[in-house]
């Protein structure tokens, strides 16, 4: 049965490689996009019903804009580059909902939700395209589908050790399942995690600069979203995403490169 177990995920594992065309990295996804999208948009429909989706107003409009405006930015690189068919099957939907929470997501396939109580911090257009463009980057990337092959990893290797500890003490068993909990939500999934959202702030940044946003904005949202905390945050190490901080000298290290790469494409101007 351990044979057995190990076979499979080898197989996996040299199967579903893919390559992210915005960073030319090999990604791990057990999942196709036919399979994720149906159930993606199902439960996006399902969430927009159960929340009070805000319409008619500039700011709700403005979302919408500045999300089609970035989807078209990639839609641009992706066909320069080779891929003018990557995006089939997405269907690009924007809505501003009313909460407080500083948030906004992105389900697979392009559904994007941006959350009214985030508005304060973006400011301005180019605030927003900042959080719209790390959204649609998460969406490019497949990062959903990304992270739950992810957990289906995790999910297997811990079934592989119980099996192999069968024979051993019941404590011993214990033992192995609470440090391989730890281990790997420490070790693995939330550096995992960091990284997706690090990759998304890359790829973010160079897709509202091709779609004329200044990229330099980008650092001064998480300047203000720094502010807005207060300096009080989860420690990095336990946190899903990165620090304020961190992104702060990312965003600042790749903005001169995505305003480099934006007026290869033959943006003239930023929108600030």
């Amino acid at each position: 049965m351990k044979k057995i177990l190990i076979s499979i995920g080898l197989a996996c594992l040299v199967v579903a490689c893919a390559t992210n065309p915005f960073t030319g990295k090999k990604t791990l996804n057990f999942v196709s996009n036919s399979q994720l999208f149906p159930t993606a948009f199902q439960q996006y429909d399902e969430f927009l019903k159960e929340n009070q989706v805000v319409t008619g107003t500039a700011e709700a409009q403005k979302v919408k804009e500045v999300g089609q405006r970035i989807a078209a930015a990639a839609q641009k690189w992706l066909t320069a580059n080779g891929y003018s068919n990557y995006l089939d099957g997405y269907e690009w939907e924007y809505h501003l909902v009313k909460s407080d929470e500083v948030n906004a997501w992105c389900m697979p396939g392009g559904k994007i939700v941006v959350y009214t109580g985030i508005l304060p911090i973006t400011q301005d257009e180019a605030g927003l395209a900042v959080v719209l463009g790390h959204e649609v980057a998460h969406a490019l990337a497949n990062h959903g589908a990304q992270r739950m092959s992810a957990s289906q990893i995790q999910q297997y290797v811990g079934l592989a050790g119980s099996l192999a500890l069968s024979g051993k003490s019941e404590q011993t068993q214990q033992i192995f399942a609470q440090a391989y909990g730890v281990g790997t939500q420490v070790g693995v999934m939330l550096p995992f995690s960091r990284n997706q959202e690090s990759e998304a702030d890359a790829i973010g940044i160079q897709l509202m600069a091709l779609a004329g946003y200044d990229p330099y904005q980008a650092p001064k949202l998480w300047e203000r979203m720094q502010a807005k905390s207060g300096g009080s945050s989860v420690p990095e190490l336990l946190s899903t995403h990165p620090s304020s901080q961190s992104r702060i000298q990312n965003l600042t290290a790749l903005a001169p490169q995505a305003e480099t790469q934006a007026r290869k494409y033959g943006v003239t101007s930023f929108q600030k």
